[in-house]
């Protein structure tokens, strides 16, 4: 068995509300959630992702903040996640996110290899993006440019390194 068949591709990002949900500036946002997700979750190489019974982590607390959204999905490696992001629908949300959200100072998407079959929690996805903006790209938290192969995030199954809590 290779490594990439033991690894799946975790990937979070997070994105500050430039309005509540239920306000007009994001009712483009909110009204394309399903149709994307949907989308995703039919993509080549999809594995998973977060969400609350509403179908959606839009409800799921990131950070203590109730401006901040995350996504927190699992790919096959990051040929599928980067071809799911770059086409249809989600690639038209990408090119509108400005409308929608405020414009990150700091990181706000970070990737990481995690065991097949596990699902990352959020607080696995904070302590990985909290070591990106701190460390820059490692194996424990990387980039889209800057990755690592699979099976190279150690230490694996949130394990968080020494120093890092789980708030900003």
């Amino acid at each position: 068995m290779t490594d990439d068949a033991v690894y799946e591709l975790a990937q979070v990002n997070i994105a500050r509300l430039k309005a509540p949900l239920d306000s007009p500036q994001l009712k483009d946002f909110v009204d394309a959630l399903d149709p994307v997700n949907a989308s995703a979750d039919a993509a080549d190489g999809f594995v998973w992702r977060l969400q609350s019974e509403g179908g959606d982590a839009t409800d799921i607390p990131v950070f203590g903040d109730s401006w901040l959204i995350v996504n927190l999905t699992v790919w096959r490696d990051a040929n599928a996640l980067t071809a799911f992001m770059y086409q249809g629908r989600h690639r038209e949300m990408l090119a509108r996110r400005r409308e929608w959200f405020d414009r990150p100072t700091e990181a706000v998407t970070t990737l990481w290899w995690v065991p097949a079959g596990h699902r990352p929690t959020v607080a696995e996805a904070e302590s990985r993006l909290l070591h990106l903006r701190t460390h820059g790209p490692t194996p424990y938290a990387f980039t889209l440019r800057t990755s690592y192969p699979a099976g190279a995030s150690a230490p694996l199954l949130g394990d968080v390194p020494e120093g890092l809590g789980c708030s900003l």
